[in-house]
């Protein structure tokens, strides 16, 4: 542990920190708590993990920045001894990093496939190797955990089957880690956002598994990336077992039990036209 760190810190630790909702929460929590508060901000992007780093410093936290691929565990558990390693402890894991993607099953080249598992690989085992390597600190001192999963995590929307298809094993894996740690006293809030006015939407892949460079979804009723966060942040500090952000989505996942077509017909209005299968 560095010496020019107070031990009575609440440490954070938020992959997916170098833009985004990631980016957003480093941001609100410095703002919040100050010098009390140390943050671990992972991602690929060094730069981008430097800004947020910087714009956090001037608030008055405590950064570690750990350029980290979630998507090779080796780098998952070195991102936790390097925090402990600076820290000395972990309060709150946030797993955040993800990469979407809209493309129509259809369209999908059978020699293209391989990058459906390459997006399990980053959404869901990210967050395995990261919260599995965190565990026992997390335990210790009876922290929280986070998992920023999706609306497309509770229902399925067309045109994104790998997308929902990680999300809603990430929803799975959580909600079942929730239940074997109430003993331990961790908690475990998932956190379902809809369509975020954030730029990482425009990084999702395409059939191709390239970058699409814009969204599939309508956007018309799109959320602020600060309220979205602002909404995170409060579920997490009440220890809420979710965050479900959009009335469509508390209303949809109950109406999925009873009617499912009109769920579905839900989330086909919510694609622009040009990316609905004809």
């Amino acid at each position: 542990m560095s010496s020019a760190i107070p031990p009575d810190l609440q440490v954070v630790i938020i992959t997916g920190a170098s833009d985004g909702i990631g980016a957003e929460m480093a941001r609100q929590l410095a703002q919040r708590h100050g010098a009390k508060l140390g943050l671990v901000l992972a991602a690929r992007s060094q730069q981008g993990l430097e800004s947020t780093a910087g714009h956090c410093r001037g608030l008055g936290a405590h950064c570690l920045v750990v350029p980290t691929d979630v998507a090779q565990q080796d780098q998952c558990r070195a991102l936790i001894k390097e925090s402990l390693d600076y820290f000395g402890h972990i309060d709150t894991l946030v797993n955040n990093a993800g990469v979407s993607a809209q493309a129509l099953l259809a369209d999908v080249q059978a020699d293209d496939l391989h990058w459906y598992q390459n997006l399990m690989q980053i959404n869901l085992w990210g967050s395995v190797w990261c919260t599995h390597a965190a565990l026992p600190y997390l335990k210790a001192r009876k922290g929280r955990i986070v998992a920023v999963s999706s609306l497309a995590g509770l229902i399925g929307v067309p045109g994104r089957t790998a997308y929902s298809a990680t999300k809603f094993a990430m929803t799975g894996f959580f909600e079942a880690l929730r239940a074997e740690l109430v003993s331990a006293g961790v908690s475990v809030t998932i956190a379902f956002p809809g369509v975020v006015l954030t730029r990482i939407r425009y990084h999702g892949l395409n059939a191709k598994g390239e970058a699409a460079g814009s969204s599939g979804l309508r956007e018309d009723k799109g959320m602020r990336v600060d309220h979205c966060v602002r909404l995170i942040i409060e579920g997490m500090q009440a220890r809420k077992r979710e965050v479900v952000m959009t009335t469509a989505g508390k209303i949809g996942r109950f109406i999925k039990l009873i009617a499912p077509g009109i769920v579905e017909r839900m989330a086909m209005n919510a694609l622009k036209d040009e990316v609905k299968p004809r």
